[in-house]
């Protein structure tokens, strides 16, 4: 029987990423998915700079930059097409290292991410492969399985599973876990369209038609790809919807037929719930297995994929005994009151869109004289893993360019990094300087303007980031700074 460190239920987006971070920890994975390839239609449509930075971890960052298109934001107009909510992201590199926003075609995505774990030795990826039952003891997980190319079963041990298998997910089924609703549930039309010709007037930001009759989004994609999201009536009948003459009804109020051709329509209850329990001693559920969003934020698999970057380096330090099983436990905690802030700024923006709570998201609503200005969000993660001075604790921490013309995450790699002020680390004992080299802690002194100015902002001489790049805790002392290298 195969044995592996970790076997993962799901090669989507979220999958493939857990299994390319956990393989460059050295760690052996099995991947199983039931599907024979790739879906070539489109989903999700937008990620974040937090979650380029993870493909830039696995070395993959110029690779799909390619696919993608950076967004300009997104506008919020009323059904007289005045704009109510301006949420534009600037169109520079932001503090993080990358664009705030970027349009990409999944399909495209995933062939990066599937390439990239075909290369790695340590992973063993099984198409056509559906996981049936999952038996823990004390040492690991059986893993039955079957091979749907000849309905043979088969078997493997792992040390720990990860469910990356989507929202009827076996392995939150076999958790036993319940899921928190947060309340929104509303059936949509969702339309993917190629322009036959370039159409300037749709413009590049994403659109919110807060229409009372009939909310819409709008989206630009990358190349001449765009998505409308269209709200359905509770008298429609989803499966009629998806008609292409009921669906180029609801686009000519956007586009004329001779203006695109579609490449798909489908119908899809939005949801909002958060499973309640993420793990059972040795398995855990991450992405759409974890929790659903609504699409108005674009931040679904964002979220899956944040829960990953997360999980992955725990998970390799409790697999190589660096750390104890309980540094598991910091996952849910972390993880949960994160995603909950986006699922809930998502719903009110939902409430702002059908018109239903227009003041919920807005103050002021749709009558606002002048336009709102939304700034995007950076919850802090939930209570998990703290220490020294935690002003700054949970929060994401930038990647200055260093002086060498470096990025930050290229220098320090997989691992945690100390970020210090030469003169404070002038002042460190040999011993700690030992200890942080022994527990091999990237420390960067740079003198990198952003750098070093991100530290006086802050009135700190240190910082500890962790591999996920949130910050585990700051120093203003020789004994914060032992705090710390003793919780790393």
């Amino acid at each position: 029987m195969e044995t592996v460190d970790v076997a993962i239920i799901g090669f989507g987006p979220v999958g493939a990423t857990l299994a390319n971070l956990l393989a460059d920890c050295g760690l052996s994975i099995l991947v199983l998915e039931r599907e024979a390839g790739i879906y070539p239609l489109p989903r999700a449509v937008h990620f974040d700079d937090e979650v380029m930075r993870v493909f830039q971890t696995l070395g993959l960052a110029d690779r799909m930059l390619p696919h993608t298109h950076v967004s300009p934001g997104m506008r919020f107009v009323d059904a007289q097409g005045r704009l109510v909510l301006d949420w534009s992201r600037s169109p520079d590199v932001g503090p993080l290292g990358w664009n705030v926003s970027y349009r990409f075609h999944q399909p495209d995505l995933e062939r990066v991410l599937r390439d990239a774990a075909g290369g790695r030795a340590n992973i063993d990826v099984r198409l056509r492969a559906e996981a049936v039952a999952l038996d823990q003891d004390g040492e690991g997980v059986t893993v039955g399985f079957e091979d749907l190319r000849c309905g043979a079963p088969r078997s493997a041990r792992a040390r720990y599973v990860v469910g990356c298998d989507g929202a009827r997910s076996l392995v939150r089924r076999l958790i036993g876990s319940a899921q928190d609703d947060l309340g929104f549930h509303e059936p949509w039309l969702v339309v993917d369209a190629i322009l036959e010709r370039d159409l300037p007037s749709l413009g590049d930001h994403s659109v919110q038609y807060c229409d009372p009759v009939r909310p819409a989004t709008y989206v630009r994609g990358v190349g001449r790809r765009r998505r409308w999201e269209i709200a359905l009536l509770p008298t429609e009948d989803p499966l009629e919807m998806t008609a292409p003459d009921k669906v180029w009804r609801l686009l000519e109020r956007f586009i004329a037929r001779a203006d695109a051709r579609l490449e798909r329509a489908a119908c899809y209850t939005f949801h909002s719930v958060i499973a309640a329990r993420w793990r059972d001693r040795r398995l855990l559920v991450a992405g759409d297995a974890a929790h659903q969003t609504p699409p108005f934020l674009g931040q679904g698999m964002c979220a899956g994929i944040r829960d990953v970057a997360n999980l992955a380096w725990k998970l390799a330090r409790v697999v190589r005994r660096e750390a104890a099983d309980s540094l598991l436990d910091s996952y849910q905690g972390e993880r949960a009151p994160h995603v909950r802030a986006y699922i809930e700024l998502a719903v009110r923006l939902g409430g702002l869109i059908n018109t239903r709570a227009a003041e919920a998201a807005v103050p002021g609503g749709l009558s606002r004289r002048e336009p709102a200005r939304m700034e995007t969000i950076k919850p802090l993660l939930g209570a998990g893993l703290g220490a020294g001075i935690q002003d700054l604790v949970g929060q994401v921490a930038p990647q200055p360019i260093l002086a060498d013309g470096t990025r930050l995450d290229d220098h320090v790699g997989y691992r945690f990094a100390a970020l210090l002020d030469p003169s404070f680390h002038a002042s460190l004992p040999d011993a700690l300087l030992a200890r942080l080299q022994e527990k091999d802690v990237a420390v960067v002194t740079d003198p990198a303007p952003a750098l070093q100015a991100w530290l006086a902002t802050h009135a700190v001489h240190a910082v500890v980031v962790r591999p996920d790049r949130y910050v585990l805790g700051a120093a203003r002392s020789v004994a914060d700074m032992a705090a710390l290298v003793a919780a790393v």
